[in-house]
């Protein structure tokens, strides 16, 4: 996406398009869409009085220039009520504006959305994360276009007041790029098919992008995993004939000390295991792996700002399949630290694999560490499809996601990990199990990957907000890319 920022008054613009902000229920315009309309003849105070216009939120409207102006059209997108009007509106605005202008088949537009709030960097940023974001597809493996010839919108031109205006835009609008390529390429990888999105894939995928963005990227075999015994990782990657990967990422901007340690569960395809899963929707548990694919999206990100930090990636990447060399519930596997899990249910593997990686983060002595996975079905029935669980036992790393996520608009809301919740893992025969009853499933996860930290830790569980199952302002149905935006605000936020 090719992006400009340009000191220009709107109704002076050349474009395909100039999108426009407008208020529900507005008494008057701002100075810039005053002086568009008055150009225009009046046509938005019109729409606005025959009531064909609103300013709903999402609600667009084209009108032709008739060429009274150098734009060749004018679409206006609705706000909201002002004040009620949000970051997060610009975000959904943009998207909805971008998805509508790629179906008339136009490739570039301009808009002076960001004029309608301020600061003005993170309202710039918000444009491109909702246009890149909105305008995503998977459709490689379509073959069949019936003759339509493809046309994307290639270029955006946000239209500032002046030159102290310019550097602010275009900064907000390099980030907000860099977060939704990121997020993308993410999307990309959670929506491959899992024959296509292998272990070994994975771990394909990580040394690319460590080649293309400087990272550091080291890849552990099974054999590797042996010796440092983590038996609750290999356990679960004993069912399927895939190789199972443990992927190592780091980034270094020149800073000495102790990382921020980023751990993602990447289970490229879960039946269950032997606990084999329902058929149902069994196809989307290729997303399984969406916290090892957020991790690696992040390191895209921070490494495309520049981010001034020591970040460490682990990704713990397996199928878990029911092979004739599975796990089986009763089986006993001890991980990376010693100590000794009861398996009661084979589908409850992703903190099995986990619990090795969490382990393997106290060699970097981290400062924190965020896991983040597709962790429990309960939490997709606590939280629903609007919320990431958050578990964790450091409350300034808490409050930093919690802000973090309000500023994305992905975000997370906190779950108890009080000792009471200890009782639900107590094995008769091992130190603990890696499943409890169905009471507090969510809050028994987070307990059981506590058990393998004892350094600043939170856990993001992202089993409701790593899919959609419908359409949004700019999030399309499949892989949301939930996590790296998050994270990487975190970062962008982090405070020695």
């Amino acid at each position: 996406m090719e992006v400009k920022v340009k000191v220009e008054r709107p109704e002076k613009e050349k474009t395909e398009a100039l999108v426009v902000g407008i208020f529900e229920e507005t008494k008057r315009f701002s100075r810039e869409v005053a002086a568009l309309d008055k150009a225009l003849g009046g046509v938005i105070q019109n729409a606005l009085n025959s009531g064909d216009f609103k300013g709903k939120p999402n609600q667009v409207y084209l009108i032709p220039s008739m060429g009274k102006i150098p734009a060749a059209r004018v679409v206006l997108t609705g706000l909201g009520k002002e004040k009620e009007f949000t970051i997060e509106k610009v975000r959904q605005a943009a998207g909805r504006s971008a998805l509508y202008l790629s179906g008339l088949g136009l490739t570039s537009f301009s808009t002076i959305l960001h004029h309608e709030m301020k600061p003005l960097r993170g309202a710039s940023q918000a444009i491109l994360e909702g246009c890149i974001l909105g305008l995503y597809r998977f459709d490689k493996y379509k073959t069949n276009d019936n003759g339509n010839s493809k046309r994307e919108i290639t270029a955006i031109t946000l239209l500032v007041d002046g030159r102290e205006e310019e550097k602010a835009a275009w900064d907000g609008a390099f980030t907000g790029k860099v977060l939704a390529e990121a997020a993308n390429f993410t999307k990309d990888m959670v929506n491959e098919p899992s024959n296509y999105m292998t272990p070994s894939i994975m771990a394909e995928t990580a040394m690319l992008l460590a080649k293309n963005f400087k990272l550091k990227c080291k890849i552990l075999g099974r054999d590797e995993m042996e010796s440092l015994g983590m038996g609750s990782l290999l356990g679960v990657a004993r069912g399927s004939a895939e190789p199972p990967k443990f992927i190592i990422l780091e980034y270094n901007m020149g800073r000495k000390g102790k990382p921020v340690v980023l751990v993602g569960k990447a289970i490229t395809f879960d039946t269950g295991g032997i606990s084999i899963k329902p058929a149902e929707n069994m196809e989307q548990m290729k997303s399984d792996m969406a916290g090892g694919a957020a991790v690696m999206g992040t390191f895209m990100a921070i490494a495309g700002l520049k981010l001034p930090l020591n970040v460490v990636g682990l990704i713990p990447a397996v199928e878990n399949m029911p092979g004739g060399n599975a796990y089986k519930p009763g089986d006993i596997l001890k991980a990376m630290n010693g100590k000794t899990i009861e398996v009661i249910s084979t589908d409850a593997e992703g903190r099995l694999i986990l619990a090795d990686a969490l382990a393997y983060a106290k060699r970097y002595e981290p400062k924190g560490v965020i896991n983040i996975a597709t962790l429990t079905g309960a939490c997709v029935v606590a939280l629903g499809k609007n919320a990431t669980g958050m578990l964790g036992t450091d409350d300034k790393l808490k409050v930093m996601l919690k802000d973090a996520g309000e500023r994305a608009f992905e975000r997370v809301w906190e779950l108890p990990l009080w000792e009471e919740y200890e009782e639900l893992l107590k094995s008769d025969i091992a130190d603990m199990k890696n499943a409890g009853a169905r009471e507090a499933g969510t809050i028994a996860g987070g307990i059981f990957l506590k058990k393998f930290t004892d350094y600043p830790w939170v856990h993001l569980d992202i089993a409701g907000t790593s899919w959609n199952s419908k359409e949004g302002p700019y999030r399309p149905k499949g892989a949301t890319g939930v996590g790296v935006r998050l994270l990487t605000e975190f970062l962008m936020g982090w405070k020695e």
